[in-house]
């Protein structure tokens, strides 16, 4: 039963069967390639595209060129490009099933809470991860993530996937990670949501918290982490990062030009705070930022100061 999302039945399965439907109509006329194990093997589908289908028994006494049986498929991955898909195969090859029967059960359940589209390489990025943290469990090898304060404040909802996932490892498995695995799982679901680097990922996770420092320095001010008004500001800032990331820009379709100008005029402190923020950024991290968004974060940032009773 589900204890996450305060429901009384198992949203994994719900997501998980809904996701096996939509995948098996495009199923039809699928010809082996390669038998992995007698639950997974690798196929082609009608229009030349390489996929790896998952199963109970689908690789059971088949041979190359063999049409799957539409009733035996449970999960088609298809991947982004063929090296990714090739590093799928083998990884798959070498693992034991039942964890990639987790981490697709975690990709689903991610897909159901975030109701966004999550890049289809998660599924080889996260089943290696999981894969290698049960690898140097058992290896006694466990490492701290420093980042774990930052992930449960910024990434909620990718956190809370992520302790859903080592629920599942342990009364699958009977491993029991620390909590600072549940942070590093939901580092990967955050890479799949903005198709981004880990390493990307993690530098937008510092800018975040080099902003609150910064603004807390600036204004001699603790900020109340239970407030809307913060949660809004990390929402921006969340975007305003990956923008940077990305190379977007603001679309201004309101044709305001003088915008900034204006919100430097009505709150100079907060404008003056962003361009710190702006300096920053530019200087920490090189990547820049521009007037609009300085404009935009001031208007966060104002909120964040004159907040009553949130």
């Amino acid at each position: 039963m589900s204890r996450y999302l305060g429901r009384d039945i198992d949203l994994r399965l719900v997501f998980f069967i809904i996701d096996v439907e939509s995948e098996r109509y495009g199923a039809l006329g699928m010809r082996i390639d390669r038998v992995i194990n007698n639950n997974v093997v690798s196929a082609v589908e009608e229009n030349g595209t390489e996929v790896v289908v998952m199963g109970k028994g689908v690789g059971f006494q088949m041979r190359h060129g063999m049409t799957i049986p539409e009733e035996q498929i449970e999960k088609v991955f298809r991947l982004d490009n063929p090296s990714s898909m090739d590093q799928f195969k083998n990884l798959v090859a070498s693992l034991p099933p039942e964890r990639l029967q987790i981490s697709t059960e975690v990709i689903q359940y991610a897909k159901g809470v975030l109701n966004k589209k999550l890049s289809p390489n998660i599924y080889l990025t996260l089943t290696d991860h999981i894969n290698f943290a049960i690898e140097r469990f058992q290896d006694h090898m466990l490492f701290g993530n420093p980042l774990l304060r930052e992930v449960r404040a910024f990434y909620k909802e990718e956190y809370m996937i992520g302790t859903f996932a080592l629920d599942l490892i342990e009364r699958r498995l009977g491993i029991a990670f620390p909590v600072d695995e549940a942070a590093s799982i939901a580092l990967h679901i955050v890479n799949a949501e903005y198709n981004t680097k880990m390493r990307d990922t993690i530098d937008i996770t510092r800018i975040i918290q080099d902003v609150l420092d910064l603004v807390r320095e600036y204004f001699q001010m603790e900020l109340d982490e239970t407030s809307l008004s913060y949660e809004r500001l990390i929402t921006h800032l969340r975007f305003l990062a990956q923008r940077i990331y990305t190379s977007e820009t603001i679309d201004d379709d309101t044709g305001l030009s003088e915008f900034p100008g204006m919100i430097e005029q009505i709150y100079p402190e907060e404008y003056q705070c962003s361009r710190k923020v702006k300096e920053y950024i530019e200087k920490t991290y090189g990547h820049q930022v521009s007037e609009e968004e300085v404009a935009y974060l001031a208007v966060h940032l104002k909120r964040v100061r004159t907040q009553k009773g949130e």
